[in-house]
Formats: structure tokens, sequence, C-alpha cells
């Protein structure tokens, strides 16, 4: 199952006003049924969740957290993607 996030990323340390940036992501279940959700543009990023809406609410935490690392490590923030 594909979806979309959407995360407000405050950049104000770098003198910039907050932006809306959007993120796909790919949403499963496993065999507990547990509810998976993963970023692809961002190596790593995956979170979980009882139901469908509290792993995509995870996931927004999972990115923001996963940006700062990659930010703070001088990682580029994303990769490139092909979301069909």
């Amino acid at each position: 199952m594909k979806a979309q996030v959407k995360l407000i990323k405050d950049f104000n340390a770098y003198g910039e006003w907050p932006r809306l940036m959007k993120f796909n992501v790919i949403v499963d279940r496993d065999e507990d049924g547990v509810w998976i959700v993963e970023c692809p543009s961002i190596p790593g990023c995956v979170s979980q969740g009882e139901t469908r809406e509290k792993a995509l609410e995870n996931i927004k935490d999972a990115i923001a957290l996963c940006l700062q690392v990659r930010s703070e490590h001088g990682l580029p923030l994303t990769v490139e993607t092909h979301f069909c």
C-alpha cells in the first residue's frame, strides 16, 4: 500500500520559515497484524503502529528524527527513489 505523509519541518536554525515537506511512504501489515511504514527516500527510516493511522503518525516522528541525524552527520537528507 502506498501513502503520503506531510511534515512541517522547522528550519529556523537556517533562518528559513517552517516549510511543508511531503514524503511517499509504503504501508504494510506484518504477520502479527502490526502496521509497518517505511520511507524509501530516507534510508533506514521505518516505524510501526497498532493501527494504520498510528503507524502514519509515528513515521512523521521517525522522518523528523532521521532528517535531524542525517543533517548532523553531513549526509544527504534524502536519496532519489522511484515511487510507482
